[in-house]
């Protein structure tokens, strides 16, 4: 067995920010396990969150939004290359580990025990996990996922690697990263906050220049017609690659600024806009839910209301570090 942290399930404490009562519990599979995996290296994930500002509507969706690898070296010293899968995915995932690096790989959480109650042995869902040990003799496999630290042992191990006898036929290697640690750095927070100041800088320059609440508002008028036509299960990817991206990713981001200063007054009120985004979606999308059940039009001016926090927050934020930087 090859191992990377001497963690298991039982002991391992998950991040602040996965034990806190939320509007989000889960933002999305990518950056749920980067927040664990930093833990666990003990190294501090609110740093490296400015890319939560940046969010966008993309025309048919929002932003994916994604924890910077440039950052991760930046903060962390934490260097993240793709890894080619030349070999069997299993073979290449244990020579990493054994080598002391992480491993993100796209697995099916159709196998992924921590999916119980939602996609385990139910459906076909991809998932980022990040691979700490894994022991292929005996099948088992610990990893980083979601909120947590798991493991999968037995017919899953087999199924999610598409070993001899299973069902499950791996006709396309994943997409597979891996993280060399060899340069790891534990800084303070007063030096990561200075970092992350000057990474705010960069991520300012790639804030949307038009408010994405009002491009999408006349885009969710269309959609939301065709969604009437639709079971609504059509509704719930709708809504991951929309409401849900939106609303945890500006959580993140009042989390992120009260991280980077809790104290100032304009932070503050910036904090706060972004909250009232992160609600309101939460209570909306549940609202959508029921009017599509109903087969009723929604109101909109929540919509509206999301597009003045935004304004007002953005604006907010360009002149506080306008203000910073002279």
């Amino acid at each position: 067995m090859q191992a990377i942290l001497d963690i298991t399930p039982q002991q391992y404490q998950r991040h602040k920010i996965h034990t806190q009562d939320r509007d989000w519990a889960e933002t999305n599979c990518y950056v749920d396990v980067w927040i664990e995996l930093l833990h666990a290296l003990d190294l501090d994930p609110m740093a490296a969150m400015s890319f939560s500002l940046t969010q966008d509507f993309e025309g048919d969706q929002w932003t994916f939004f994604k924890f910077q690898l440039n950052e991760l070296y930046d903060l962390y010293g934490l260097e993240v290359q793709e890894l080619v899968i030349w070999k069997s995915l299993i073979e290449n995932i244990q020579e990493q580990v054994a080598l002391g690096r992480p491993v993100l790989v796209e697995l099916d959480s159709m196998y992924l025990p921590d999916t119980a109650g939602t996609a385990y042995h139910q459906e076909h869902v991809k998932s980022t996990v990040a691979v700490n040990y894994i022991d292929a003799e005996n099948q088992k496999m610990g990893y980083f996922h979601a909120q947590g630290y798991y493991e999968l042992s037995g017919d899953d191990f087999v199924e999610v690697f598409a070993l001899p006898g299973a069902k499950t036929k791996m006709t396309l290697a994943p997409y597979v990263e891996v993280v060399k640690t060899r340069q790891q750095v534990k800084r303070s927070k007063q030096d990561l906050q200075q970092l992350a100041m000057k990474s705010v800088m960069r991520q300012l320059q790639q804030l949307p220049t038009e408010n994405p609440f009002i491009k999408f508002r006349h885009q969710f008028e269309k959609d939301f017609a065709w969604l009437l036509e639709q079971p609504i299960a059509k509704f719930h990817e709708y809504a991951f690659v929309t409401f849900r991206q939106f609303g945890a990713c500006f959580e993140l981001a009042a989390n992120f600024l009260e991280w980077l200063d809790a104290d100032d007054a304009s932070l503050k009120s910036v904090v706060e806009r972004y909250k009232s985004i992160s609600q309101t979606t939460k209570v909306y999308q549940f609202q959508l839910a029921r009017a599509l059940n109903r087969k009723k039009m929604v109101d909109l001016s929540a919509i509206d209301e999301m597009a003045k926090a935004w304004q007002y927050a953005r604006d907010e934020l360009t002149q506080y570090f306008a203000a910073k930087s002279l």
